[in-house]
């Protein structure tokens, strides 16, 4: 076996490891969210209806991104599990099939994304003034799609492996020549012409091109789990099974969310634009805020599964512990600052006393909740790592469509703009507690599921 494929997650010091995968993907995160973020301030230079045709564009992305990591989350449950039991074949295997199964996506991807790019914006609600603009990005970014899903597959593989070092640094460098490249192809420099929004999506491509070369670099000739020999259609479709098993409910599970927020939206626009404004630019900070408790979520998923597949539910169970009390401890210190700086935070984004009011409120009060939303996220993970997807899944659906909204519409008529940020806090904290009694009860409740009992 080569010494990329041992389960190192199966011994040594648990808060260390844990420590050492998450900081590097902290990094990768603040990568995937620089991207959006410098696309958006670049394009705005260039005018209201390009802005708008990018904004058009930011759903069809999400989705297909989505659908993406969800294939990713599949192949590093699996994967990671395969590692833990010292499956060589099969580590071999499921890294190999899951990049055939994202070139198959890719392909669909680009042959249905050039056949609907105008019915499906203009579904969407785009005129004809911005739809040029949505075509000359679109064109570009699904010619190019390949260099955005096989990385998010790639990657997963590398985690699986314990390495969050490589693609959290990778991302990052992405990030920062996607930084480079943006004002170069957008607004020309030198004999480079400038190209407006199709410059941005090209920047994009390019920079991607940087995970893509990566990826197939160290899953190929570095670690050396790629490799097409042998390989008979019957074990490819068995591994995709598998793999799809997990990643079909995470991916609809990411790509239904967005609708949630979009109702939510629909509450806050009865009081007022401001309403509106204040709330996206406080959702926008929450990303950052959140990114610690979301890297250690997802690291959760490799150390349950090598774990897991290990026999070691002993160290899952530690991890576990160590990693909900991080979040609560972490979260509770991050809430008393946004909490006491929340008015000078909130002016750097605004000068409309209205917008900033809402702000404030948002990041006073929703933060009581981030340490239930990281044991949420968490626990999900671990489910994940699992294979219990179906239990995850439903976990996220019911806290935003069974608690969030429903509280939210209650709570709105009766104390207005609070009661909906109130309502997010309470729902985090509920299917907090569910999602964690539900994974202490598949590690050791003494239940039907209790699958370390079972499989031990």
């Amino acid at each position: 076996m080569n010494i990329s494929t041992e389960a190192k997650l199966a011994s040594g010091d648990i808060k260390k490891m844990l420590f050492k995968l998450t900081v590097p993907m902290m990094f990768g995160m603040f990568g995937l969210i620089a991207f959006n973020i410098v696309d958006t301030y670049f394009v705005s230079r260039l005018g209201t209806n390009q802005l708008a045709a990018l904004t058009f564009t930011f759903p069809v992305v999400l989705v297909i991104n989505s659908i993406a990591l969800g294939i990713g989350t599949g192949t590093l449950s699996v994967l990671s599990r395969a590692i833990g039991k010292g499956e060589q074949s099969e580590i071999v295997r499921y890294a190999t099939d899951s990049l055939s199964l994202g070139l198959l996506v890719t392909g669909l991807f680009i042959v249905a994304g050039f056949a609907t790019i105008e019915p499906l914006f203009k579904l969407l609600g785009a005129n004809d003034t911005v739809m040029p603009y949505i075509k000359s990005y679109m064109q570009i970014w699904y010619a190019g799609v390949i260099f955005v899903v096989i990385p998010m597959v790639g990657n997963n593989s590398m985690r699986a492996l314990g390495d969050t070092k490589t693609p959290g640094i990778v991302m990052m460098i992405a990030a920062l020549v996607n930084t480079a490249l943006d004002p170069i192809f957008i607004f020309g420099w030198g004999p480079v012409p400038g190209m407006g929004v199709s410059g941005a999506a090209l920047a994009t491509v390019l920079s991607r091109m940087t995970t893509f070369s990566v990826a197939i670099y160290v899953l190929v000739w570095r670690d050396g789990i790629v490799s097409f020999r042998n390989l008979t259609i019957k074990r490819m479709l068995a591994s995709w099974k598998k793999i799809l098993y997990i990643g079909i409910p995470n991916a609809l599970t990411r790509v239904i969310q967005p609708f949630g927020i979009g109702i939510i939206t629909g509450i806050l626009s009865t009081y007022g634009l401001a309403a509106v404004a204040g709330f996206g630019v406080a959702a926008k900070l929450e990303r950052f805020a959140l990114i610690v408790v979301m890297a250690l979520s997802v690291v959760m998923t490799p150390f349950v599964g090598q774990n897991y597949g290990a026999g070691r539910c002993d160290r899952v169970r530690k991890g576990m512990k160590l990693s909900y009390r991080f979040s609560i401890l972490s979260m509770l210190l991050l809430y008393a600052l946004l909490a006491l700086f929340a008015g000078k935070i909130a002016t750097l984004f605004s000068d409309d006393p209205s917008v900033v009011s809402v702000i404030v409120i948002y990041l006073r009060l929703v933060p009581l909740g981030y340490g239930a939303y990281g044991v949420l996220r968490i626990s999900v993970s671990v489910m994940n790592a699992l294979h219990k997807p179906f239990k995850a899944a439903a976990v996220m659906i019911v806290q935003m469509f069974a608690l969030y909204i429903p509280l939210a519409l209650a709570a709105s008529k009766i104390i207005g703009i609070k009661g909906v940020f109130g309502a997010l806090v309470v729902s985090y904290i509920l299917s907090a507690v569910a999602a964690w009694r539900l994974s202490i009860r598949l590690l050791g409740g003494g239940a039907e599921d209790d699958i370390c009992t079972i499989d031990e």
